[in-house]
């Protein structure tokens, strides 16, 4: 019903607009689509909420209130040093992290680049494989 009354507000392109029609229709019903819309979005969530909130288990017990860590059991301070392995791990991530980011804009606009383009994202690969070799004969690779 409501496809309707905005399929007859809305005229076609290049079509002569009926001004009759359209002085006659309310003009809080061009709103009316947008009211539903923004209706159910908010009642949706309240909704799902609320009958997940009757459904769940209300039982808690002292193993749901310990801490948790990847799946082990917390063992010893939590001001223990990390291994520097586990910062070279996350510094080769963000590297390449970085990489990708950069390649994706590149390989967008690569024929407006021309040569230039070319060039340049050459030498860009190239100092990340000089990066890359270094990291890999320091043993940064190793997953031990």
């Amino acid at each position: 019903m409501l496809g309707i009354i905005l399929q007859q507000q809305i005229p076609l392109p290049n079509a002569p607009i009926d001004t009759a029609l359209t002085s006659s229709v309310n003009p809080t019903v061009n709103y009316l689509a947008i009211f539903l819309l923004l209706l159910i979005s908010i009642s949706f969530p309240v909704i799902a909420l609320n009958i997940s909130s009757f459904l769940r288990r209300t039982v808690f017990d002292p193993a749901k209130s310990t801490a948790y860590e990847c799946g082990n059991d917390p063992v010893g301070d939590a001001r223990d040093r990390y291994s520097v392995r586990y910062y070279i791990v996350a510094m080769l991530f963000l590297v390449f992290d970085v990489e990708t980011v950069f390649l994706f804009p590149w390989a967008i606009i690569y024929d407006k680049l021309a040569i230039f383009g070319l060039i340049e994202m050459f030498l860009f690969i190239g100092i990340l494989i000089v990066g890359y070799y270094y990291a890999w004969k320091k043993g940064a690779l190793e997953w031990v």
